[in-house]
């Protein structure tokens, strides 16, 4: 195939928004990557997927020999591993050859890649300390991971299940779809960033403000101002997300050489921009609530002339 400029590229596959680890440090070196191994059909996304899991299972194999050089060793592997992560979905992307089996693989090899290391890590800690707080410490990794991609999914399906009912409420009401709704690529492109598989966009976003989320901007006057400085730098607000944390625990935590308590930070960090999340869902749900509610409020006989016509009109 063709492969386009460099520019080009990174239009067509890097995601809309993302997380700063993955914008600032990431991208600048897998997109180039990318553009070079499109040249080769032999090498695939799920080819990619697959090389970043045998690539965590060696940063795994360094972690879990606990000494200093392991441990540095280790941090630049899985990094490299992130790096290989990052490129199967941009490959895929940019030469179709994507698949739904390739996007389920590359998720469970994820969850896989956090589990094994981990296990490794703490587990080479505990054998050179005989802390028993790195077995707990383990078990603390492996839920915060599972936790922060579990409630992003969910979510992302009550983000999207909301926009629908108004959208179908509006309709049935009005007869037509406002045009804030009808627009669904602001709450798509918010949620899905909060799932973290956010995808592409032709162009630049430019997003509106939702009917659901009035309340959050009124109580955070300057989450809009910070928001969209985010946003023109393709960063989500979610600043400390699950790539954040994993790249904490196993590359700065192991480059420092202070695995408990960069873990440990990194955990209550996470922790609270989940409680921010979740409160901002709270609040959209109530908004979402209030504007079913005022539909409802609607004379009866608007819906009736909208489906039946108006008695003037059937003479």
């Amino acid at each position: 195939m063709e492969i386009p400029p460099l520019a080009e590229v990174r239009r067509l596959t890097e995601k809309r928004r993302d997380a700063w680890w993955t914008v600032l440090l990431v991208d600048p070196v897998a997109t180039p990557l990318v553009r070079l191994t499109a040249r080769w059909r032999w090498i695939t996304p799920n080819g990619i997927t697959w090389a970043a899991l045998v690539m965590g299972l060696a940063a795994a194999a360094c972690f879990a020999q606990g000494d200093r050089q392991w441990l540095v060793i280790g941090a630049i592997v899985y990094h490299i591993s992130f790096i290989f992560d990052c490129m199967d979905g941009k490959l895929a992307r940019l030469t179709g050859r994507g698949s739904e089996f390739g996007a389920w693989l590359d998720y469970v090899f994820d969850r896989v890649r956090v589990l094994i290391c981990a296990v490794a890590l703490m587990g080479g800690q505990y054998n050179r300390t005989d802390d028993v707080a790195y077995v707990w410490l383990a078990l603390a990794v492996v839920f915060l991971d599972m936790l922060r991609y579990i409630d992003a999914l969910q979510i992302f399906k009550v983000r999207q299940g909301m926009r629908q009912k108004l959208k179908q409420r509006a309709e049935a009401v009005n007869g037509t779809v406002p045009a804030h709704l009808a627009d669904t690529s602001d709450v798509v492109d918010e949620a899905a960033s909060e799932a973290e598989d956010a995808t592409p966009q032709d162009a630049a976003p430019a997003p509106s403000l939702i009917v659901t989320q009035q309340s959050f901007i009124r109580r955070f006057t300057k989450y809009n101002r910070i928001r969209d400085f985010l946003i023109a730098h393709r960063i989500r607000t979610h600043l400390i997300s699950g790539i954040e944390f994993q790249m904490a625990v196993f590359i700065i935590a192991p480059l420092i050489g202070a695995i408990m308590w960069t873990t440990v930070a990194a955990g209550a960090l996470l922790l609270l921009f989940e409680f921010a999340i979740i409160y901002k869902l709270l609040l959209s749900t109530k908004d979402f609530e209030r504007v079913m509610a005022s539909y409802d409020d609607k004379p009866v006989a608007q819906e009736a002339e909208v489906q039946q016509g108006s008695p003037a009109m059937s003479r």
